[in-house]
């Protein structure tokens, strides 16, 4: 077997990024991406503040809002409705998780569907199924399908394995992979003799958020390896789901963590950006 190729989502987040500052550059409108923070969740703050630098970097105006971990579902649902109603504002972003006990899923509703960048509206979520291309499409699994097409353009017929059957990663992925014409399992934490089941994988994607839980032994000679995850370790190192040095010497392609999936996902947000303002300028 050759040597396993290492899958860079920084340099393909960046040509994304280039490619969208050169679209933008062109467009009548400047599109504006508005992102609410509730609480002062460390890693949520960094992550807002990347998303923010990225928008600048692309020419897209940024929008913030920002409320105390106090704030009310009421409170949270005014300023979502203030952006639905901003015409300069294209997507809205609500960053999560949201502190304790607020109901992320009944706010994520009333986002408008067409300003919805996460792709977690329920009519998002509808189009994707029905195969529908003029919703909006969530930013990881997005972006992991990209990763994946720059290994390897056509994956019919391919079985692929998606580990984790969240709203937010595991379901949009799967589906992803059919519209593809993949073969595809959808496995979890129930799932029997999941080592085997992984094995049949020509494409295996990770995103069960357990340190280096995939196995060397538990990956296809020459598969192509996505891990989703992002796990800190106790020295503070990060890791993915995938024990990543077994799996060199077995899979096709690897992301590594980090600087594989995770550059994407704040690319795709504002690809979805782009796209929701060329929209809504027709």
């Amino acid at each position: 077997m050759g040597e396993t190729q290492n899958i860079d989502g920084k340099a393909v987040a960046k040509a994304l990024r280039e490619d969208l500052a050169a679209e933008v550059a062109g467009l009548d409108v400047r599109p504006g991406l508005a992102v609410i923070l509730v609480g002062d969740d460390p890693a949520s703050q960094v992550y807002v503040r990347n998303k923010i630098k990225a928008c600048a970097a692309c020419g897209i105006k940024s929008f913030e809002s920002r409320l105390p971990a106090q704030a009310t579902e009421a409170e949270i649902m005014a300023e979502i409705e203030a952006f639905n109603d901003n015409k300069d504002v294209h997507g809205i972003l609500l960053q999560l998780p949201l502190p304790y006990p607020l109901n992320a899923d009944t706010l994520i509703q009333h986002i408008k569907p067409e300003k919805d960048v996460d792709g977690l509206t329920f009519i998002n979520q509808g189009k994707l199924i029905a195969g529908d291309k003029s919703g909006l499409v969530p930013c990881t699994p997005q972006g992991a399908m990209m990763l994946i097409k720059s290994v390897e353009q056509d994956l019919s017929g391919k079985h692929a394995v998606v580990i984790g059957r969240s709203l937010l990663f595991g379901k949009p992925m799967a589906q992803l992979l059919l519209a593809e014409n993949c073969t595809v399992t959808s496995a979890h934490s129930r799932t029997r003799d999941l080592p085997e089941v992984c094995k049949q994988a020509d494409i295996l994607v990770a995103a069960v958020g357990r340190a280096e839980m995939v196995q060397g032994a538990w990956i296809k000679p020459g598969a192509i390896v996505i891990d989703v995850g992002i796990n800190r370790q106790e020295g503070g190192t990060l890791c993915g789901d995938v024990d990543y040095d077994q799996a060199r010497g077995v899979a096709g392609a690897i992301t590594p963590v980090p600087g594989g999936v995770g550059p994407m996902t704040i690319a795709c947000l504002l690809k979805n950006t782009v796209e929701a303002a060329k929209k809504a300028k027709n």
